[in-house]
Formats: structure tokens, sequence, C-alpha cells
């Protein structure tokens, strides 16, 4: 029987440390080097979608090729501009090539478990955070999004979606709620993709520039975008009756054209949208309200929790900003803790 080899605490570090590189380091297996004679010059496009290595790039005149990647090209996502080549001969299969990608004015990371910060989609001039009703609405999860939305500089809309749902009584107490929202300056939609409630001014939000649709599994993103867009048949779900959480319908990003003009991004459903990439400072930032009392607590590193002197605290308790949003605040920040993987 062989002797079973015990590691060091310091073989075993290293062991660990390599395992976090692994997880760490670039996926990209694009091309390293092509035939420059087989393709023609160099053209400006549009990511429509990214599958694996290889992405749908639109030209100026609507045309879509699947290209392969170049190992250089680090990060691409749905949305961004990239200087690409299409094959002298088309095959009906990969034609084309993506040489370097233009420099993004905003891009939407994702935190993921394993792989650390995933963009999901870049160049955006709106985030549609998308809620619904059922099982209940989840201020804390709007106030996430919001957060991020904060932090990249993307103006947020909130959409509500199935209102059909509610009596009312409930639909007066929703509204009630997204009242705070809308004193600070967050502008809010009441919708159904069902019956067309609030789906013209969802429109007009939607005819210039490019939003993105995100929220939750199962809130109906997928509805809204066959509602917008007649005839797209993208995937639909019926919400668990147990849970309330939908499964995964929407695997990719996806840049679609709205026919009266600007572009919507349906991006993959997630049950958590986690924010433990950012520093406690950055998520106190991401709340607007919070601003007019930055830099005027007692002591310079207040972590607005238990500090005493606490500007923010104090305007809590003055009424000066909501405390259900303060709460949310102190959810995040516990939530951080706990979502963190320890290999980050």
């Amino acid at each position: 029987m062989t002797k079973k080899k015990h590691l060091t605490q310091r073989q075993q570090q290293r062991i660990a440390d390599n395992a976090g590189k692994r997880l760490r380091a670039p996926k990209n297996k694009g091309v390293d080097s092509v035939d420059d004679s087989s393709f023609a010059a160099p053209e400006t496009g549009l990511v429509l979608s990214r599958f694996g290595q290889h992405a749908d790039v639109e030209d100026s005149q609507g045309v879509i090729t699947r290209c392969n990647m170049r190992r250089s090209v680090a990060s691409l996502v749905t949305g961004d501009k990239v200087v690409w080549r299409r094959a002298l001969q088309a095959t009906g299969g990969i034609d084309g090539v993506i040489d370097a990608v233009e420099q993004r004015h905003s891009v939407l990371l994702r935190p993921d478990f394993y792989d650390g910060l995933k963009p999901v989609a870049a160049n955006i001039d709106l985030m549609i955070i998308v809620s619904a009703i059922l099982p209940a609405l989840s201020l804390n999860i709007i106030d996430r999004y919001l957060v991020a939305a904060e932090i990249t500089g993307i103006k947020p809309l909130l959409v509500i979606n199935k209102v059909d749902l509610l009596n009312d009584n409930e639909l007066s107490a929703v509204e009630q709620q997204l009242d705070l929202y809308s004193k600070l300056g967050y502008d809010f939609l009441l919708v159904s993709a069902k019956t067309g409630m609030g789906m013209a001014q969802l429109l007009d939000y939607l005819h210039s520039g490019t939003s993105i649709f995100v929220g939750q599994s199962g809130v109906g993103k997928s509805s809204l975008m066959n509602s917008l867009m007649p005839g797209l048949e993208a995937l639909t779900q019926e919400v668990s009756a147990t849970s309330g959480l939908g499964q995964h319908t929407t695997t990719v990003s996806r840049l679609y054209h709205l026919p009266e003009g600007g572009d919507l991004i349906d991006s993959p459903g997630i049950r958590e949208f986690a924010l433990w990439h950012l520093t406690a400072e950055e998520v106190t930032r991401g709340f607007s309200e919070f601003t007019p009392w930055l830099g005027r607590c007692k002591f310079r590193d207040c972590k607005h929790v238990s500090d005493p002197g606490c500007a923010i605290m104090h305007a809590v308790e003055t009424g000066k900003v909501s405390q259900l949003r303060y709460d949310s605040y102190l959810k995040i920040l516990a939530s951080m803790a706990q979502d963190k993987p320890n290999h980050f």
C-alpha cells in the first residue's frame, strides 16, 4: 500500500492559487492567425450576439455574418462595435473574422460565482429593470439594479409587468410603493404584455438609442419582447406555481432592431443580481439620495451602519432619506459579504 503524501500548507496554497488563476484566465480560444489574403478589407460592424468563440456581426447594410474572434480580442459582448473582415469566399458557416473591439461608452457587468465579472452587453443607453408582482414585488431586487445603473452611468427605467393580475386596491398599493422611486427621479411604468397596458408608453422610451431588459427569471421579459415586436419567436415560459421563479429561457444576450427605431437587447434571466464585486463605498454612491450627505459624517471612514455622527443615518432619522431604502441598503451590504466567493 502506498503511503498517502501529505501536502504542506505552502503547497496547498500554491495549488489553490493556481486553480484561481485558471478560473480567472481568459477563455478566448479564437483564431490566432488567419490568411489575410482570404478576407476583404476591414469594415465596422455591430455584434448582435455571441455564441462561445463566434459572434453574429451586422454590417452597415443589415447583413449578418457569423465570425470567429482573434485571440487578441479579450472581451466581446452583444452591443459591441467591432472592426471585422468578411471572407472573400463565403461558405455559409464562419465567414468572417473580428480583428478589434471599439471603445465602449458603457458596459453592464454581472458577477459570476466561478468566473468573476462577466460583461452582459455594451453601449447601453437605457436599462429597463423588469419586475413582476408575483410572488411579490421585490424592492430590494430593484434597488440592486438601480445601484448597478448608477455605477455604470446607464439611465434606468422601472417596468412593473403583469399588473393585469392586480385588483384596483392592489394596483394602488404598488403605485404607492413606486412613488418613492418617482420622488428620487426614477421613471416607472405599469405594464401588461397580456392586455397591452402601458406598452405604447414603453415603446416611446425605446425609439432612440440602445436599451436592455434586465430582471429575474419569470418576470416576463420575453413576453414583453413578443408584444413589442409581433412575430418575434422569443422563448416564453410559465412561472412555477410553487416557487414563482422561472427557469432560464434566454441563454445569451441578443440585440434586436425595433420596427419604429431603436435597439433592444434581451439579456439572460437571473434569479438574483449580486453586487459582491462592488465596494461598500460604491454601493453607497449607488443610492442617489445619499449623495448630499456624503462627506458630512463625523468620521471620515464612517461605514454608515452604526457609526456615531453618521450624516446618512441622521437623514433617515429625520425623514429626509427613506427608511425602506436605507434598510435595503443595509441588506445589500450584508449580502455582499455572504455572497462573495472565497477565491475572489
